[in-house]
């Protein structure tokens, strides 16, 4: 269970490099007409938006599996 949130973590990062290398096509002359550049512009920032959200459900992972870990800690402690 506690791999899902570090794979989270790297799509974030991965989807956050690609939003990075679609921008920096804006600026390059491989995006030679506006269109062009514009579509480029607007894929790095729904790449960044999915990064971000990716990266919230990280966090979030994370924080559900700490709280079911205590919890698993205390009905144990409980037991005994």
């Amino acid at each position: 269970m506690r791999a899902m949130g570090r794979n989270l973590y790297i799509l974030a990062g991965t989807l956050a490099v690609f939003s990075l290398l679609s921008c920096g096509v804006v600026f390059t002359s491989v995006a030679a007409s506006p269109g062009d550049r514009s579509l480029w512009h607007v894929m790095g920032l729904v790449l960044l938006l999915a990064a971000l959200i990716v990266m919230l459900a990280g966090v979030l992972t994370g924080l559900f599996e700490q709280v079911e870990r205590k919890a698993e800690e205390r009905r144990r402690n409980h037991r005994n």
